[in-house]
């Protein structure tokens, strides 16, 4: 099984930063592929990025396009987001998931195991 956990989540200003963390509870070489979602009250889940862990591939939402990055460190065996010119609309829990397969990123029903999630919250 594996264990995601997400860390680094608050409150901050509108126009600030954030770097979320989610630790793997295994270190592994095979090829895996992880992504950020996130869901506001109310709504359903969104994609917000995506990596290809052994080779760096990496996708975005156009919401996020240009203000976060997704990237990871193999020896921590750890994703990160970090989250710039942060606003309002980006208030949501953040959870982070990996899939086993490749393809269909952006789509949350395609991913296999899921972390508990981190709340973000972007004060006006």
């Amino acid at each position: 099984q594996v264990q995601l956990v997400e860390s680094g989540g608050g409150l901050v200003q509108a126009g600030g930063s954030l770097r979320l963390s989610c630790a793997a509870s295994r270190r592994t070489v095979d090829t895996r592929f992880m992504g950020w979602f996130r869901q506001a009250p109310g709504k359903e889940r969104e994609f917000v990025a995506a990596i290809i862990w052994n080779v760096g591939n990496k996708l975005y939402a156009d919401s996020v396009k240009g203000r976060f990055t997704i990237s990871i460190d193999i020896a921590k065996d750890t994703l990160y987001l970090q989250m710039n010119s942060l606003k309002p609309e980006d208030t949501a829990v953040y959870f982070c998931a990996l899939k086993k397969n490749y393809g269909a990123f952006g789509n949350d029903k395609a991913y296999d195991y899921w972390g508990q999630g981190t709340q973000v919250t972007v004060s006006s």
